[in-house]
């Protein structure tokens, strides 16, 4: 008798229910709160890549800054992230605005395929005068009046693990970034390429 008593007494004490209850929120509340301050420390990481390469391209336009002081000056920007991650920078110079993403025009087509010079006599305008039909696209800084584009992506660590323990996710944070602006006048403007025919 004095045992079924104590069995409900037992049965109707809830003093620990909390505890157990909190022992199983907490490891998806832990969860939600590192992924909150891992997606907030990469939308930081994302404005401070942009500011830096919107101060590179100003940098750039002005002329006569070499690209390697320009490359350092945005490494600096994003030493806090470089001193556990990697940044890989590209710039490229277009005559104009419309000729970024196109590949070098045709100016005779004598057969294959009409959009690439792949037949013999077919002659291209070889823009960025590497001797092969390609995007339109120079390596560097360009000259006066040319578009530079200025890419770069940074790699770096989570803040927390957060990959190993949630699926699809690795270990790397990889922000792209680029920006566009067109050089100053400050010297005439190279407007004639060489034509390339494929033999």
């Amino acid at each position: 008798m004095i045992r079924r008593l104590r069995l409900r007494r037992i049965g109707r004490d809830q003093g620990g229910a909390t505890i157990v209850e909190f022992a199983m929120v907490l490891p998806v509340l832990c969860t939600l709160l590192l992924g909150v301050l891992d997606l907030g420390y990469r939308a930081y990481a994302a404005a401070v890549l942009q500011g830096a390469l919107q101060e590179a391209a100003r940098m750039s336009t002005v002329g006569g800054i070499p690209m390697s002081q320009i490359n350092d000056r945005v490494r600096a920007r994003l030493g806090a992230f470089t001193n556990r991650g990697t940044v890989t920078i590209s710039t490229s110079s277009y005559f104009d605005f419309t000729d970024i993403g196109k590949m070098e025009p045709i100016v005779a087509d004598h057969g294959g395929d009409p959009n690439r010079p792949d037949f013999s006599g077919d002659c291209f305008t070889d823009i960025n005068n590497d001797g092969s039909w390609d995007e339109q696209g120079r390596a560097g800084l360009g000259a006066a009046e040319d578009v530079v584009r200025y890419r770069a992506t940074l790699t770096f660590p989570h803040i927390v693990p957060i990959g190993n323990f949630l699926p699809g996710w690795n270990n790397n944070v990889v922000l792209s970034a680029e920006t566009m602006l067109r050089n100053q006048p400050y010297a005439g403007r190279n407007t004639s390429w060489p034509i390339v025919c494929i033999p």
